[in-house]
């Protein structure tokens, strides 16, 4: 979802410095996809034009944020029932029970949490992090 955004946002810069042909796409794309999956996965014919069955890059734009944003929540979350935090179960469902019908500020104020502060996200990525090292630390 993120290389989806990324590919967002090279696409509309791209459009704001002249008209783009199909093939300026399919170019755009494969780099974005290429970058994010890497050597190892193997692209098949066609994938080339795989951005043009993705109706959301039309009807709503950007609409994959939700998901990122979404990840780092609960990672964030995750590391403060790691931490400990008194009450956590209870806050949690508490939170679940709320469902949309609160900000996501009010939602996570009772774990002490804020997205709105860099801090928040480094929770989740220090999460991320250790895991990396786990698996590298596996290799050895």
């Amino acid at each position: 979802q993120i290389a989806f955004y990324d590919f967002e946002c090279k696409l509309h810069a791209a459009r704001r410095a002249g008209e783009l042909t199909p093939e300026d796409i399919n170019t755009l794309w494969m780099s974005i996809q290429g970058e994010s999956l890497g050597d190892a996965f193997e692209f098949m014919d066609g994938y080339e034009t795989f951005w043009s069955y993705i109706p959301h890059f039309v009807h709503s734009p950007f609409y994959v944020y939700a998901y990122a944003f979404g990840d780092g929540l609960v990672n964030a979350l995750y590391a403060v029932y790691e931490e400990g935090l008194p009450g956590f179960e209870e806050k949690y469902f508490d939170m679940l029970k709320a469902g949309g019908s609160k900000h996501h500020k009010e939602l996570l104020a009772p774990f002490g949490l804020d997205a709105s502060d860099p801090r928040f996200w480094d929770k989740g990525l220090n999460m991320i992090s250790g895991m990396i090292d786990e698996l590298e630390a596996m290799e050895a």
